[in-house]
């Protein structure tokens, strides 16, 4: 891509209709661009031909479609989890991943090149952080699956195939920290969120923090339609801070006070994700330091079996302490909570191992 001419992924419908008028032409091509973009995942604007002539040239002089290309491309042997490696303009890379569930189909979103939370188990954490992704850049990746499903929605239809939704759900879990790069990340969400567009509903986003306090709080006051989960991982301030170094910013304190004011301005719940190490965090007195840590918030705790990267030598808790980590949770605090399914395991596209090599 042009780094002088505007990325259309970049830009609300609003926004686009103010570049077309400050271009001389009308407001109304606006609809044909946006659909064009988001509904037939046109890449280039010669593909665009309900619009005029004159419109497509300025487009092509101007702007330009921000459509990612496919560097490698990742089948797991679950059957059920895509990833992408896909390209930046600048060279740089990114991993976008497919997860199909019954009945529906997740997008999991970058929202940077690496990351600078530094959480210790985590591939991304690990390789460290290049820099934000533009708001087209994370569009770009929704685009992308989307395209993609349509691609597998024209082939011959087999029995019980369930990869065949439209996309309607994301989680920015992907690489980065989403609330380090706020600006970038609620405006790629007002622009899928377009109902002229993607149409992703609010209920069917959810963003995944590390525990950015002033990210959070701006949040709540903002009460925008989504999901928060908050990556705990501990429960007191010393064992927090060994696993996730920005809790020696943002305190443990901080953060619970920082996600009660959300609950209260908010009126949501919030998902607590807790990666499940043996022998770290995952007995039965963790257990009720959670309970007791969460207790009078309307929360779900997602437990995280560990998955496996380089840069860290713990292992995943056994099947049956998982469980029981559960079970004290629910019987003794009455606290929701899911064992997340493990998809993507084989190509490295679990939860906390997305990353990029340096070429």
């Amino acid at each position: 891509m042009n780094a002088a001419r505007i990325n259309l992924y970049d830009l609300t419908r609003e926004e686009l209709r103010g570049r077309l008028v400050q271009w001389g032409f009308k407001p109304v091509h606006v609809r044909h661009l946006w659909r064009y973009l988001y509904l037939e995942f046109a890449d280039s604007f010669e593909a665009m031909s309900k619009l005029p002539a004159k419109v497509r040239a300025r487009l092509a002089v101007e702007a330009q479609v921000g459509v990612l290309p496919t560097a490698l491309e990742t089948d797991s042997s679950d059957g059920f989890t895509r990833k992408y490696l896909l390209t930046l303009a600048d060279g740089e890379k990114i991993e976008t991943v497919l997860m199909r569930f019954t009945g529906r189909v997740t997008a999991c979103i970058s929202s940077q090149v690496g990351c600078a939370m530094g959480c210790v188990f985590c591939a991304t954490g690990q390789m460290g952080y290049a820099r934000h992704l533009t708001p087209g850049e994370i569009v770009a990746q929704a685009v992308h699956v989307a395209r993609e499903l349509r691609t597998v929605n024209r082939e011959p239809r087999t029995s019980g195939d369930v990869s065949r939704s439209r996309l309607r759900n994301i989680v920015l879990m992907g690489m980065g920290e989403p609330l380090h790069n706020y600006d970038a990340v609620m405006q790629a969400l007002d622009i899928l969120r377009d109902p002229n567009g993607l149409s992703l509903a609010g209920p069917r986003i959810t963003l995944s923090t590390v525990g950015v306090v002033p990210g959070i709080l701006r949040l709540a006051e903002e009460k925008r339609p989504l999901h928060l989960a908050v990556s705990l991982h501990a429960a007191t301030q010393a064992e927090r801070a060994a696993l996730v170094p920005v809790a020696k910013k943002w305190p443990l304190d901080e953060l619970m006070a920082a996600c009660r004011h959300y609950c209260e301005k908010t009126q949501r719940r919030i998902f607590f994700e807790w990666t499940l190490i043996e022998g770290k965090n995952d007995s039965p007195d963790h257990a009720r330091a959670v309970g007791r840590l969460l207790h009078g918030l309307p929360a779900q705790v997602n437990l995280i079996p560990l998955n496996p990267t380089a840069g860290y030598a713990g292992a995943p808790t056994r099947s049956e302490a998982a469980k029981q980590f559960q079970k004290i949770l629910i019987d003794e605090f009455a606290l929701p909570s899911t064992v997340r399914q493990r998809r993507g395991i084989d190509i490295a596209a679990g939860c906390g191992q997305l990353a990029t090599a340096a070429d």
